[in-house]
């Protein structure tokens, strides 16, 4: 047996035994939660960095915690903004390299998603937590792996996918898997990249635990709502400082001075109102007693003490689910999120505030009714009304002809369809496109009697047979003019614009045209919202009472539903039309909605250039004349219900005095009456030289003005 008589140091012998022995005593059995109040910090950058407070984001705790919760395989966190998501990720990470070792596999929608996300928070975790970043491998180093692909550590490894390779989550099993972003996520020709996932821990049994995070997007595809449902549908509850009632957290509850709306359903009517955001409350469900921030915070922050928290509507299977609005934020106060709401709403993105900020599917009306839109055609005062401030076409071209519609703009994306047609001929030849030369110069006569002409066009460039080529050519040169060639790109997700790409046009380098890709899925979606707007404002969209916008062209513009159909079990979202229909018109709107967001003018500046501002005060909208005839009517039925006020009526005009006739005088007797007769003494008036008035080059032709491709 060896004895400690036998080294000459057996004081440093016995301090490297008591150090083994140390690394053989298992971790303490401590709640992730407190794990995280001691080890974690918060990275610069954020709100509030430094040592993580749960008191700050009570939110987090109770997610944290959840993960060691008995019988646990599966979360999901639907959380709006500011709720602490990608905090809960960095903890749950950190917490399976240092305190618990597992193995883990991160996913993101995209290679680019994953490489922002290891650059933007795993990286500055790491850096902020050196205590953590001790643990894992070093980069080019011999201890173990750590690249873009997988990082190694004491006790496991977190290895990175996307949803866009499925071969990434190939070759590895893991019990801890987080997927980040799962409304994101495609279906793949695998099929759906979750189910993979989820078959990579599936050998774990009980030990397994599968995250999925994502913020909302729409109703009937969302794969975090459905998990939401699925789960034991967890809320954070407060408890009122007055009546102690229990609740979570609603949008309907929130009171500002202006709001008209109820809830989402109704939020057009809070449309052309006067909004005070300052004077944001929120409401109890119980007592109606109005909370301040203040009040809100505490009641946030003391939850959990005062019997709050997390409480679940369902009971637990092994399945939690978390949902939680921006108003259960400390971070975030009332008017903030009431402005949101009210700058989504002017543009008309009402979703971006449903998914975002209360963190809850969107689901709208996607069709529009062609006979609606036929029955409110209006009279135009003039070519443009008074609204429209910008003009855009958009051009699609067909194998014999080029169909074509001038929009018009206004404030918030209010839209006047100001002139549409079709330009007959073969797109192969050269007399169609001297024929669309000639209506890209014309003007349109706005209502405050300016000229208006075309600012930009978008021309499609998809066809066959040689079309596509025929449109390269005649678009060559022309996006200095502002003349945009287009080809449509589906699927979701996709920018309604995306920047340029450069195709060459001939057999020499030097001829090439500028090609803007636009998210045709997306643009429809907004153009078919729009269309089904009922209410005057931004994102209406006006049509004029002519013989051109007949049931032809609503048909032709409506002629595509959203429809969802399943690929492998999987819920897919596209725009479907039956095989007869002609959608032309739609895609005129589409390309004219594209020139808009490619050039972003400032329609407001634009709009108070134009139109006068004591004629902008005096305009009177359609619900304010209905208003006006109402109120007319019922003071006529009220007095015709008095006799006496109609006896006094009639007896006041029959007092009256009649009114002369006016003789109108003769020509020869006006002239007289506006020559005074001038004596002789009189001297003549002074004759002044007569200066020649110049013409400005500006009020003709508009020139042909070189853009930022002939600055190249």
């Amino acid at each position: 047996m060896t004895t400690l008589d036998q080294f000459s140091n057996w004081g440093a012998v016995a301090s490297a035994m008591r150090r083994a022995a140390e690394n053989l005593v298992p971790p303490p059995d401590m709640l992730p939660s407190v794990w995280a109040a001691k080890n974690v910090r918060i990275p610069v950058g954020n709100a509030i960095p430094g040592p993580i407070n749960f008191d700050n984001a009570p939110l987090q705790r109770g997610i944290l915690d959840a993960i060691k919760e008995p019988g646990m395989r599966r979360m999901d966190l639907m959380l709006a903004a500011q709720t602490g998501k990608t905090t809960c990720q960095q903890c749950i990470t950190g917490y399976f390299i240092d305190h618990e070792p597992r193995s883990q596999i991160m996913a993101q929608p995209s290679e680019g998603d994953m490489a922002t996300f290891q650059e933007t928070k795993l990286k500055p975790m790491l850096e902020a937590n050196p205590k953590i970043a001790k643990k894992m491998a070093k980069a080019r180093g011999r201890q173990g792996v750590n690249n873009s692909r997988m990082i190694s550590y004491v006790g496991g490894w977190l290895m990175f996918s996307w949803a866009g390779s499925p071969k990434t989550a190939r070759g590895r099993s893991a019990p801890v898997t987080q997927a980040d972003e799962v409304d994101g996520y495609d279906v793949t020709a695998e099929g759906d990249f979750l189910e993979l996932l989820a078959q990579r821990s599936a050998t774990f049994g009980d030990d397994r635990l599968d995250i999925r995070s994502s913020t909302p997007v729409d109703l009937e595809t969302s794969r975090i709502h459905k998990g939401w449902l699925a789960g034991d549908q967890r809320r954070w509850h407060v408890r009122c400082p007055h009546c102690d009632e229990l609740q979570y957290f609603r949008w309907e509850n929130v009171r500002w001075t202006g709001r008209q709306s109820s809830g989402i359903k109704d939020a057009e009517k809070d449309i052309a109102q006067e909004h005070d955001p300052a004077s944001a409350m929120y409401c109890c469900g119980g007592c109606g007693s109005l909370w301040d921030d203040g009040q809100r915070i505490a009641a946030i922050r003391n939850a959990e003490r005062d019997g709050g928290g997390w409480i679940a509507s369902k009971p637990f299977k092994g399945h939690a689910s978390f949902h939680a609005p921006e108003m259960a934020s400390t971070f975030r106060r009332l008017r903030d999120i009431v402005q949101s709401y009210l700058d989504k709403l002017a543009l008309g993105d009402l979703q971006s505030f449903v998914n975002v900020s209360l963190g809850w599917p969107f689901a709208a009306g996607d069709k529009a009714d062609p006979d609606g839109l036929l029955a409110r055609r209006e009279e135009y005062p003039a070519q443009v009304p008074m609204g429209g401030v910008w003009l855009s076409v958009g051009v699609d071209m067909q194998d014999d002809r080029l169909e074509y519609e001038v929009v018009a703009w206004g404030i918030g994306e209010e839209s006047w369809s100001v002139d549409t047609g079709v330009l007959w001929g073969d797109p192969l030849g050269s007399e169609v496109w001297n024929d669309l030369e000639e209506l890209l110069a014309n003007t349109y006569q706005h209502e405050s009697g300016a000229l208006l002409r075309i600012e930009a066009a978008c021309v499609d460039t998809g066809g066959t047979g040689g079309m596509t080529a025929a449109a390269y050519d005649w678009l060559r040169g022309k996006t200095g003019r502002r003349i945009f060639g287009v080809k449509g790109l589906g699927g979701w997700g996709i920018p309604i614009v995306e920047k340029p790409n450069r195709k060459q046009t001939g057999k020499k380098k030097s001829k090439f045209t500028d090609l803007f890709r636009v998210g045709v899925d997306e643009a429809k979606l907004v153009v078919m919202r729009r269309l089904a707007q009922a209410k005057e404002g931004p994102g209406f969209c006006h049509f004029p009472l002519q013989d051109e916008w007949d049931a032809e062209h609503f048909k032709q513009l409506t002629a595509e539903r959203l429809v969802v159909r399943y690929v492998k079990g999987q819920p897919v979202r596209e725009w479907r039309k039956n095989d007869r229909d002609r959608n032309e018109k739609l895609d005129c709107r589409v390309y004219a909605y594209g020139a808009l967001k490619i050039m972003q003018p400032n329609l407001k500046r634009l709009a108070e250039r134009l139109i006068p501002k004591d004629l902008a005060a005096a305009r009177e909208t359609r619900e304010q004349w209905a208003a006006r005839v109402a109120e007319t009517a019922v003071k006529v039925v009220e007095t015709l219900k008095d006799p006496e006020k109609v006896r006094e009526i009639l007896k006041k005009q029959a007092d009256a005095p009649p009114k002369q006739p006016r003789i109108e005088p003769k020509p020869a007797q006006k002239q007289a009456e506006k020559q005074p007769e001038i004596t002789q003494e009189e001297p003549p008036a002074p004759t002044r030289e007569t200066v020649r008035i110049r013409r400005s080059s500006s009020l003709g032709t508009p020139k042909r003005r070189g853009g930022w491709v002939n600055s190249w």
